[in-house]
């Protein structure tokens, strides 16, 4: 009896020796033609033109086809013929599969690379991925623009609600009310009904047309879809590059005064907010930011602090949030009750 050590080597000898056939041979179990040979499948040559591969194949098929065939035991054969015509025939009339089939035949001991060739090939996508790309960008920019009117949309019947909206646009289309709606007299007049609906239309129009609707609620334009911004990503790339190399000359080296735009600037980027959400704020609001110098960061780090303090002290007054620190206190997930 062998020790386990020698009896591993003999075993991993014994599959070496029955598979240096085969792999000599650079035929390989599972792929292309298998044990087979492609070109032996066909009954051609490595020197065969595509059109002599094409015509022994539709010769083998017309006879091995297993409708030929009567009785169930040559239809059977046939079929198997018939499979192992047609993967030599798939293999060979391609050129680049032709090409790795014969790097296999002329290198049979590159074992692992035949398997990597070979599956790359089987699982590589059939269609371009320039046209995937391009589909999905097309998708992608469909939904985003679609979906960027339906928001304005909702965001416009949402401030039509809203009574600092709302008493603002009646106010600007009163002459236009009063003409459509309440100075109509005999078959012209407008039922209850009606005259709400006009009034309405009329209200959402002033609040699209007459009113600022910023931040995320503006409306949406064709240069915010994806494939516009693609398109147009170098220039915008140059006017940022551009845009920095003029700030850092101005205020970095030359040390002048910031002007509005540039203390606005400031201010968002210490507020960490984008520019549709900056644009969102009140015109009070904004001169507010201004009044405080809040471009300098410790003026803005001093009216953070007083922010949050303020904020504290309206919760800690604010019954809910005594309800809910109560709450809390009592039942909170830092209490173990028995009920639990």
């Amino acid at each position: 009896m062998l020790p386990p050590r020698y009896q591993r080597h003999l075993l991993l000898s014994m599959v070496l020796m029955l598979a240096l056939p085969s792999v000599c041979l650079g035929l390989l179990e599972g792929l292309y033609c298998g044990k087979q040979n492609c070109y032996d499948v066909l009954g051609v040559t490595r020197e065969s033109s595509k059109a002599e591969i094409g015509k022994a194949y539709r010769v083998l098929a017309r006879k091995h086809h297993p409708d030929l065939h009567r009785t169930e035991d040559a239809k059977k054969e046939a079929e198997k013929q018939f499979k192992a015509i047609a993967t030599a025939y798939e293999i060979l009339k391609d050129d680049d599969s032709r090409t790795d089939y014969d790097y296999m035949l002329d290198n049979p001991d590159e074992y692992y690379a035949h398997y990597y060739r070979y599956y790359r090939r089987r699982v590589a996508p059939k269609v371009d991925v320039r046209i995937v790309i391009v589909v999905t960008l097309t998708i992608i920019s469909v939904i985003q623009y679609y979906s960027g009117w339906q928001r304005y949309d909702s965001a416009i019947k949402y401030f039509a609600t809203v009574p600092k909206y709302r008493n603002k646009a009646l106010e600007i289309a009163k002459e236009e009310i009063n003409e459509k709606v309440h100075n109509r007299k005999g078959k012209n007049r407008l039922s209850k009904a009606d005259q709400k609906e006009e009034i309405e239309k009329i209200i959402i129009k002033v609040i699209e047309e007459k009113m600022d609707v910023k931040g995320g609620c503006a409306k949406p334009t064709i240069w915010d879809v994806l494939w516009v911004q693609i398109i147009i990503f170098p220039y915008t790339l140059a006017k940022w590059l551009w845009w920095n190399l003029l700030w850092t000359w101005k205020f970095t080296i030359c040390k002048k005064p910031y002007g509005r735009e540039e203390k606005l600037y400031l201010i968002r980027r210490h507020m960490k907010m984008g520019q549709h959400q900056f644009n969102s704020q009140e015109d009070r609001q904004i001169e507010e930011f201004l009044r405080l110098e809040l471009w300098i960061k410790e003026n803005f780090e001093e009216w953070r602090r007083q922010e949050e303090e303020e904020l504290k002290k309206k919760m800690a007054e604010n019954p809910r949030y005594k309800s809910y620190r109560r709450y809390m206190k009592n039942h909170g997930p830092g209490r173990m009750t028995f009920e639990d």
